[in-house]
């Protein structure tokens, strides 16, 4: 992997860079869309191009689960296995750990826990956790990190922060395959010295990008910033940088103004199929009764294949009477705005005006 700088803005710490994998190039700032199980729900790869979608993130967690991670392998691979063949990233599950943290039992080796598929007991270390990835073939791996709830003691985020930075180490020593990039995970709550010292130690391991994680979990735009502006400096100005889990519009446009190269979450699916879509207007909740008649597009700013087709009334009616079409049209939507975002943030970066886009785009 080679991260190249193209373009950055002089007034902010947005930047416009290339990532280059084996399955093509990533053009930063990018948002992937999240395919947990191999797939981003209701859309077809195929629709996934249509609008532009430059790489996927998928979770080792859940793949190892199910179907498994070997079955992958023998079937070619991740990418063979739902034939997408532009980039792919893996998590390595260290926020899975966090959110089913009623069925685990973390300790410095690892992590025991129970699955919530079958109930079997099972364990997953940094070691595994590269064996497991290296199977799957994505293009960027994650170490294996331990993420926190917010808010949590000093005392706690200090004890995770140690055991995340051991357990990249142990990543690293694991890694066999030279075709895959890892990434590291710095952690540190909303602490500042937890979280530049966390910076500072994975840097000095010599990681192929940087990843902050540990945000988006309610303590709030305000911290999230706070984070961004105190942990970005300490990240080197060569490699990616990923801001895991972000998020809504404003949140990546103010991560993008820190500097922040990726970014990824299931916000435009999550509320596309609950009936709330982005618009250049602002959001949009579809199942309210006054768009039953409504001729109108979604957004009538928007080409997508949706917008350009059906009108409100329709898609309402879809959701209305349960049917998977009207899913498909409001996910397909909401990515298409988000690219939509990420573009234009390019290209104002390279205009060197991306805080006057920033200011005049509809923050919603």
């Amino acid at each position: 992997m080679h991260f190249r700088l193209l373009a950055s803005d002089k007034n902010t710490k947005a930047r416009c860079g290339e990532i280059s994998t084996s399955h093509g190039l990533i053009t930063t700032p990018a948002f992937m869309p999240v395919g947990t199980q191999a797939t981003v729900k209701t859309l077809t790869p195929y629709q996934l191009k249509e609008v532009n979608v430059p790489a996927l993130l998928c979770n080792a967690y859940h793949l190892f689960l199910r179907p498994g991670d070997n079955v992958i392998k023998k079937l070619g691979g991740l990418h063979k296995f739902m034939q997408w063949d532009r980039p792919i990233i893996t998590d390595s599950g260290g926020y899975q750990v966090f959110s089913l943290a009623r069925l685990t039992n973390v300790t410095d080796d690892g992590v025991e826990f129970q699955s919530p598929i079958d109930g079997s007991r099972k364990f997953l270390g940094p070691e595994n956790v590269m064996e497991i990835q290296n199977a799957l073939g994505a293009d960027i791996i994650m170490a294996f990190d331990e993420c926190l709830p917010y808010p949590c003691e000093n005392d706690r985020a200090r004890q995770s922060m140690h055991r995340t930075i051991n357990w990249a180490e142990r990543c690293q020593k694991a890694h066999q395959d030279e075709n895959q990039t890892l990434y590291a995970i710095v952690q540190g709550s909303v602490f500042k010295d937890i979280r530049e010292e966390c910076a500072d130690r994975l840097v000095e391991m010599g990681f192929n990008g940087y990843a902050i994680g540990g945000l988006s979990v309610g303590e709030g735009n305000m911290l999230m910033n706070e984070v961004l502006e105190y942990t970005v400096p300490h990240l080197p100005e060569g490699k990616p940088r990923y801001l895991m889990g972000v998020g809504f519009p404003a949140d990546i446009l103010d991560g993008i103004e820190h500097g922040i190269d990726l970014f990824d979450c299931v916000i435009p699916t999550r509320n596309g199929r609950n009936g709330c879509a982005f618009t250049t207007e602002g959001k949009l909740k579809i199942n309210n009764s006054c768009y039953r008649e409504d001729e109108r597009p979604l957004d009538e700013n928007c080409h997508c294949y949706t917008c350009q087709n059906f009108s409100r009334a329709y898609i309402r009616h879809l959701l209305t009477a349960n049917e998977i079409l009207g899913l498909n049209l409001m996910s397909l939507h909401n990515i298409s705005y988000f690219e939509d975002i990420m573009q234009k943030a390019r290209q104002s970066i390279i205009n060197d005006n991306y805080r006057q886009f920033k200011s005049q785009f509809s923050l919603q």
